[in-house]
């Protein structure tokens, strides 16, 4: 049998759409409805929160009651979202009679319009139908945005234009570790680069989805080891980008915590160069997640401080207040502190924290060598020895850190 669907691109922007029916269906499409302009119009006796907040906000108009005829009158667009098959079919007839195209959410073939599996990619937009099989077209929708964000489905022309549009350099934040943790954003920007300048931390399995003809530059800073010149590093990055290259600099975490990030920004708009900001998900609250360990919990912990560990407590370059971190009751996430664990853990237990604080450290986070300890506060010392811990590992003191559940990896002794 022919397909009898006829794909085509509204242009919904200021124009009326009538979306009847508040529920999760509804939840799901009126976001695309709003982003293409629509003048959106809900019809409905009770929504979903999230349906509720984007009236409360302004971004629609909600009819707080049940469906009537005539509610489709000046209507472009309708979708029949209600749980009451009945009612679906009579917002369909009316849209026949209106000549208003419209998709029934229960009975995808029963309405005049059916809803493609979209997806996004940069500046395109697509769609996939298979005939009343909506699984199987997101699952090709989904194949489809991997491959794009990847860079193994061609997109020259949009790669072309988007490379004349991006400016010199994009600072991307690779997460904590684990590669599918990286922002769609940054992966996308990753495909496109003529030179990734890349951190030990950042992602190491994505530099080998690179094109060969990408040039990787090693910036990587390993603790009390050999480490790139911070000045080489921004040196490289304005020089490729004078040469016309699109650079992407690729750090672990994010690159705005204790990650020099803004330096390098600092570098190039001195020298002229544009750069793009990617943020990614923050090491500080990731890997504690992962394992188990939230940073702030109800009733237990309503601050938290993050820490950076390349200055020990007394030393006159520290601009942190130990005495005062040891007095609050919620949560301290300390980064890079492994080296110098015990000048931390003994300002702390100076400065008041309690002995029996429980801490937890977790070594290489998201990875699949990831391990954790749970000590306290006056054995988290020779508990880490112990263990071996080393770099790169989140270290929490907290009661949060006692908030745990079986583990699916390694465990430390």
């Amino acid at each position: 049998m022919d397909d009898p669907h006829y794909l085509s691109g509204l242009q919904l922007a200021g124009r009326r759409v009538v979306v009847v029916g508040g529920g999760s269906v509804a939840q799901r499409r009126l976001p695309r409805l709003l982003r293409a302009g629509a003048r959106v119009e809900l019809v409905s006796p009770h929504t979903t929160p999230a349906v509720g907040a984007m009236a409360d906000a302004g971004e629609l108009v909600w009819h707080r009651r049940g469906y009537a005829d005539g509610d489709l009158a000046e209507a472009w667009y309708a979708l029949a979202c209600t749980d009451s098959a009945e009612v679906n079919a009579a917002v369909c007839a009316e849209a026949e009679r209106a000549r208003v195209f419209c998709v029934r959410a229960d009975e995808g073939e029963s309405g005049s319009a059916v809803t493609p599996a979209t997806g996004r990619h940069g500046g395109l937009l697509f769609g996939v139908l298979s005939g009343g099989e909506p699984l199987r077209s997101a699952a090709v929708r989904d194949s489809i945005l991997d491959g794009l964000h990847a860079g193994t489905v061609d997109d020259d022309r949009a790669q072309a234009a988007s490379k004349q549009e991006m400016p010199g350099v994009a600072l991307v934040g690779g997460g904590p570790g684990d590669p599918d943790l990286i922002t769609v954003r940054a992966r996308r920007l990753l495909s496109r680069a003529d030179v990734v300048v890349a951190d030990r931390l950042a992602p190491r399995e994505l530099l080998d989805e690179l094109a060969p003809e990408v040039e990787v530059v090693d910036a990587a800073k390993i603790p009390y080891g050999r480490a790139a010149s911070q000045d080489v590093i921004n040196r490289t990055l304005i020089d490729k980008a004078r040469e016309g290259k699109f650079v992407v600099r690729l750090k672990g975490g994010d690159p705005y915590l204790f990650g020099r990030g803004f330096e390098e920004v600092q570098a190039c708009a001195e020298a002229g160069v544009p750069v793009t900001m990617v943020p990614g998900i923050t090491s500080a609250f990731a890997v504690p997640a992962v394992a188990d360990v939230p940073v702030t919990h109800r009733g237990v912990a309503h601050e938290v401080v993050v820490v950076s560990g390349h200055v020990a407590p007394g030393d006159d370059r520290s601009l942190v207040d130990w005495s005062s971190l040891a007095r609050m009751r919620g949560t301290i996430v300390l980064m890079m502190g492994v080296e110098r664990l015990p000048l931390f853990a003994k300002a702390l237990l100076e400065g008041g924290r309690p002995a029996d604080t429980p801490v937890a450290v977790v070594e290489d986070g998201t990875m699949r060598t990831q391990r954790v300890l749970r000590s306290t506060l006056t054995g988290i010392v020779e508990d880490a020895a112990a263990a071996g811990v080393r770099p790169p590992a989140v270290i929490v003191f907290g009661p949060v850190a006692a908030l745990t559940r079986a583990q699916d990896g390694e465990q430390l002794p």
